[in-house]
């Protein structure tokens, strides 16, 4: 006799309102509750109402939006924020297929999400029902785990699988379908497998082979100037604050790149963000931590292959993929980095730190003369107002606590030579698979997950027509926030290849936009709007919309008319495709 199991599952008939048996969709509610999981994210569909009565039950909140997309890039921003396990549901066909961009979005910036989809009943299997697709097959690809969940009795144990396999390794996404009579079918509670909160949880904080710390203490002793960049994983992972020990206790210049912005003061000694170039070109040792040799890093390429490189990474597939590295381990960045610094203790002599100091401070000498170059575009007045002016505005608005999403291509990349987030997890954007509509879903859940921290989201005009309505669905769930359009009226990051490629005659097809003033969308949803087009307005305009905020819980929307004649450095040089 299992004295603790039977007792869960008398305490779970006792919260069962029939007191003897259970649907399928509150043995999913309960076994979400289990896993952690307080917000839903969805928009109704017949096939999945019985699991919005069982997260009532629950006291999970439902989030509805009015777009699966919104609703999957939310449950990825939820994710994100809070290091917890996102959730989307979405009904069958259209609902599924909706949802593909969010799910793939998180695939790629390994966010750990839960997709449940509906499905019409096994009754009706290969019949032609309404809404019927094959949902597993097409979200194998883009998820760590997909599966259907054919008997009322599995239904909670399945999504305990699932949500395990969100953590397995680097983190990720999983797809659940669950077919309208699995779902609706009652069954006895006793006979239902419902695993207690945690229970499908092994240890993650795994340091690989202690031999390799060994190895790579001793590498980073006996370095002279050492680099390391922190990507995402250390973010996610929870792993910042073993970050910044690590770059502290051994005196090593630090870059971050997607969530890891701001996990070290913009005036800490370690903090590096304009000469990660000039580190990768002359640093004997480099670090990589949390972030693959994709294309944001030139697939390895732009790394110095003089210097002795190190990869650390969650996933043993990433580690020394697309290139030759001298260490690699797999296992949890903060237990890996903090069993380093131990390793290291003691060891580095007085005459290895002045070194490292002096490295230091030949980049930090690198760092000034790059943002003197920089000032002049950041602080012109020139009409139209130039992107990079705007980007300056917004890092001097930010406040110590306000959370700053990007969701753009030009404006976005330029964004990023100027906004520095003041503190961890207040970065955040499209990711590796670059996709443009994030910031909506994005937005909404920074605020229901951090309701006393300020949101403020920059668009490109066309990310903000995307998905913009549901602005309307965040103000309805009391999480206003701060949107910023950057309006060029066109597709800037692709009209400037066509342009080099095919000649100005040519330069618009495909991604001129009309000129569409966006403050209006603010007023019309009940919030605030406002148009700005002389670049000493901006700075006015956003306290305004603040205040406003601040005054009526609902959302602003400042529109700033930007020269659409401006580009960033790596849209002129086509990085993305190189």
């Amino acid at each position: 006799m299992n004295t603790k199991t039977d007792t869960a599952h008398d305490t779970l008939a006792q919260k069962d309102k029939s007191g003897s048996v259970i649907s399928g969709g509150h043995l999913v509610a309960k076994a979400l509750k289990n896993e952690g999981v307080d917000t839903v994210f969805t928009l109704c569909g017949g096939h999945i109402i019985d699991i919005y009565d069982g997260c009532i039950d629950e006291g999970i909140r439902i989030v509805d939006v009015r777009h699966e997309q919104t609703a999957a890039h939310a449950a990825d921003g939820y994710a994100r924020q809070t290091g917890k396990l996102g959730c989307v549901v979405t009904t069958a066909g259209p609902g599924c297929t909706n949802a593909v961009t969010g799910v793939a979005t998180a695939f790629r910036s390994e966010s750990p999400i839960l997709h449940i989809g509906g499905q019409s009943s096994l009754t009706q299997h290969k019949m032609g029902s309404l809404q019927d697709l094959p949902h597993v097959d097409m979200m194998t690809p883009i998820t760590k785990f997909a599966s259907g969940v054919f008997s009322t009795e599995r239904v909670a144990d399945m999504v305990s699988m699932a949500a395990r396999e969100c953590f397995n390794g680097a983190y990720g996404p999983s797809y659940l379908e669950i077919p309208r009579d699995v779902l609706d079918r009652e069954v006895p509670i006793e006979t239902a497998t419902i695993p207690a909160a945690g229970a499908y949880r092994g240890s993650v904080r795994s340091i690989g082979d202690p031999a390799d710390i060994e190895k790579l203490a001793d590498i980073l002793v006996k370095a002279e100037k050492p680099a390391v960049l922190f990507g995402q994983q250390v973010w996610a992972s929870q792993s910042h604050h073993d970050a910044i020990q690590f770059v502290r206790d051994l005196d090593i210049p630090a870059y971050m790149n997607g969530a890891s912005r701001g996990m070290l003061p913009n005036d800490d000694p370690h903090h590096f963000d304009r000469t990660r170039r000039d580190a990768f070109n002359n640093a004997d040792v480099i670090l990589i931590v949390g972030t693959p040799f994709d294309f944001r890093m030139g697939y390895g390429k732009r790394i110095s292959s003089k210097a002795t490189l190190v990869q650390i990474d969650q996933s043993y597939n990433t580690v020394g993929k697309n290139r030759d590295i001298d260490l690699g381990l797999a296992g949890d960045p903060g237990a890996i980095l903090s069993a380093v610094a131990q390793a290291a203790s003691g060891r580095i002599d007085a005459g290895a730190r002045q070194l490292r100091q002096a490295w230091m401070q030949e980049l930090r000498s690198i760092e000034k003369t790059k943002l003197e170059k920089l000032m002049p575009m950041f602080q012109t007045d020139q009409n139209p107002i130039h992107p990079y002016r705007l980007a300056y505005e917004i890092n001097e608005f930010l406040g110590d606590d306000t959370i700053y999403i990007g969701d753009g291509g030009d404006i976005v990349t330029i964004s990023a030579q100027a906004v520095r987030p003041r503190n961890p997890g207040q970065w955040m954007d499209p990711g590796a698979l670059g996709s443009l509509g994030v910031g909506t879903g994005f937005s909404m859940a920074a605020k229901l997950a951090h309701p006393d921290k300020e949101v403020v989201c920059l668009y490109g005009d066309g990310s903000f027509g995307m998905t913009a309505f549901d602005m309307e669905t965040s103000q309805r769930f009391g999480a206003p926030y701060l949107a910023i359009v950057g309006n060029n009226s066109h597709m800037n990051q692709i009209r400037y290849g066509q342009i080099a490629k095919y000649g100005e005659e040519r330069g618009n097809i495909g991604n001129k936009l009309g000129d569409i003033p966006f403050g209006q969308f603010g007023e019309m949803i009940g919030g605030y709007g406002e148009e700005v087009r002389e670049a000493s307005e901006i700075q006015p305009a956003l306290h305004r919309a603040r205040e406003a905020i601040a005054k009526t819980g609902k959302c602003a929307v400042v529109n700033v008319w930007v020269d659409p004649d401006e580009y960033a450095p790596g849209t002129k040089a086509q990085t993305m495709y190189k």
